[in-house]
Order: C-alpha cells, then structure tokens, then sequence
C-alpha cells in the first residue's frame, strides 16, 4: 500500500488516545446493530459512519473494521461508545450448534419406526 494512500490521522487520535473500549464485549465476530438512526451530536466521522453502515443490517466487528479501514482494536472503542450511548447493540455470533453423530440418529429413527 503507497503511503499516499493511508489516513493522515493516527488511530490514537481517532479515539482520544484510548486503547481500550468502555466494556469488554467485543470479539471479532461480535455482532453490532443500529439501535437508534442517527449518532450522538458531539459524534466524530467513525462513530457516524459505523452508524450508517451498520443501518443496513448486523455486521461483524471484524466487517465494520475492514469497510472503515482502522484496526479492529480501534473500531471496539469505537463500537464502545456507541454501545454506552445506546445507538449499538452488540451480542455474541451464535454458536455452532452440536449435531449429533449420524449413528446416533439412525438409531432413533429405528426405533420410532420400531413403535410405529
């Protein structure tokens, strides 16, 4: 990437030189949603563009970071924020669910072919 083409502004300003969100809720795949349309007032260009990009739907901390070009560690304050404010809502991805071993469901469906 041609330095040209990086942000004039270092991620510390960004956030106000914190280096850590107001809440440890955030992983990489924590997935954030538009509580209310519109930012804060006193809302910096990042906090108002995870906004509209988060308007169109839930997207990852991961995919929030990629589409604003910053460091994921940087978008997590910046998601902290919004979360403190009530614009974001974030809640953990859904786990894999356990599927049981094939085997195990054969057996069942013998056996309620067998009472059938």
């Amino acid at each position: 990437m041609d330095r040209r083409d990086r942000s004039l502004v270092r991620p510390y300003v960004v956030t106000d030189g914190r280096s850590q969100p107001s809440r440890n809720t955030f992983d990489l795949v924590t997935l954030v949603t538009v509580a209310a349309n519109r930012p804060p007032a006193t809302a910096g260009p990042e906090h108002r563009r995870i906004v509209e990009l988060c308007s169109h739907g839930s997207l990852s901390v991961a995919e929030v970071a990629g589409h604003l070009r910053l460091p994921a560690s940087i978008v997590k304050v910046l998601l902290g924020d919004l979360v403190d404010s009530g614009h974001i809502l974030a809640r953990a991805a859904v786990p894999r669910a356990w599927r049981p071993e094939p085997e195990l469901l054969r057996e069942v469906l013998h056996g309620l072919r067998a009472r059938l």
